[in-house]
């Protein structure tokens, strides 16, 4: 009997042993540099809410963190890196909401598990997204541009497979007879740069990435989402030109994720240092410059938004038959 009772206090201890490494291992956290992949461009939203996280993990620390800009082909290159490093908390990764939900319809095979290697931190708002065209193609707004469309091939700026923009551009092309044809970037940078040269008729992205060549001959002609941005309040909303359906309630966001065998309790931890970066003046500035007014929420908004949002994402993409790459 006394066997027993030591052999079952012994297994309980056992048991306990992976909890007590992991609070441990919290409790020690950070003792070293910090590397943050963002699995885009430089100098788009995503890249600048990486290096304001940096920035504030430096500050409070005093370790160093390290942005590793790894984009390409749809955010794989840099969700790979993220998997074959190792999962103690010293990598983690940026990416949009295309490369965790979208990504598992519009690719045959990924080199990882979404659902079973990727563990959701943080997420950072993107605010209302601008729809934008240039002045030489004549669209002066939502509904203009859905009448060129439905007779003039009409070329739209896309970065990710199964993005936002590509599931706006197929609802359209399905729905109102459009004839939008994407156009592929490495992110919404060089999107952006493009459509300023005249490469490109429409694009949807952040206004901070927009706003740098606002000048250059496009126009603002709606923002994605409820309500107007504070940066273009004369800009309506789409859904206040017409659009509606499933798709114009959808709202795009950048997660912050880890891989998934990171101990909860640094993914706890990591998601409180998130959002402590709302409290920064370089947060309160860049948030108002890029006309984003919602904050960063933590791990229980990531994991409402893995659970609840990402399979509204998943369903309105198979919804379309895309080709699949």
């Amino acid at each position: 009997m006394f066997a027993r009772r030591r052999l079952l206090l012994a297994g309980a201890a056992a048991g306990l042993l992976p909890q007590r490494q992991a609070a441990a291992q919290a409790a020690d956290y950070p003792n070293r540099p910090l590397k943050i992949i963002v699995a885009s461009p430089v100098g788009g939203l995503t890249d600048n809410y990486a290096r304001m996280l940096a920035e504030h993990f430096t500050a409070r620390f005093g370790q160093p963190a390290l942005v590793d800009n790894r984009p390409g082909a749809g955010g794989i290159v840099g969700i790979e890196a993220l998997v074959k490093s190792p999962p103690d908390g010293y990598t983690i990764l940026f990416g949009s909401t295309g490369m965790f939900f979208q990504a598992r319809v519009m690719y045959r095979k990924l080199p990882y598990d979404l659902d079973k290697d990727i563990a959701p931190i943080a997420v950072f708002p993107t605010g209302p997204l601008a729809l934008a065209a240039t002045e030489a193609s004549g669209i002066r707004d939502y509904k203009g541009m859905i009448e060129r469309a439905r007779t003039t091939r009409t070329t739209m700026g896309n970065y990710v497979a199964g993005s936002y923009q590509q599931i706006l551009a197929e609802t359209w092309n399905r729905e109102h007879g459009c004839k939008f044809e994407l156009i592929n970037y490495k992110g919404e940078v060089p999107m952006w740069v493009d459509m300023a040269s005249g490469q490109i008729d429409v694009a949807i992205g952040s206004y901070q990435a927009f706003a740098k060549v606002r000048d250059k001959g496009l126009r603002p002609i709606g923002v994605t989402g409820r309500g107007r941005s504070p940066r273009m309040p004369e800009v309506p909303t789409m859904i206040e030109q017409g659009f509606s359906g499933p798709v114009s309630r959808l709202e795009a966001a950048i997660t912050l994720v880890a891989h998934s065998a990171v101990p909860v309790p640094l993914l706890d931890f990591l998601g409180k240092v998130a959002v402590e970066t709302n409290d920064t003046a370089r947060s309160r500035t860049m948030r108002e410059s890029m006309g984003v007014p919602d904050a960063v929420a933590g791990r229980t908004e990531a994991l409402r938004m893995w659970r609840e949002d990402g399979p509204v994402w998943i369903r309105e993409v198979k919804a379309l038959n895309l080709p699949v790459t």
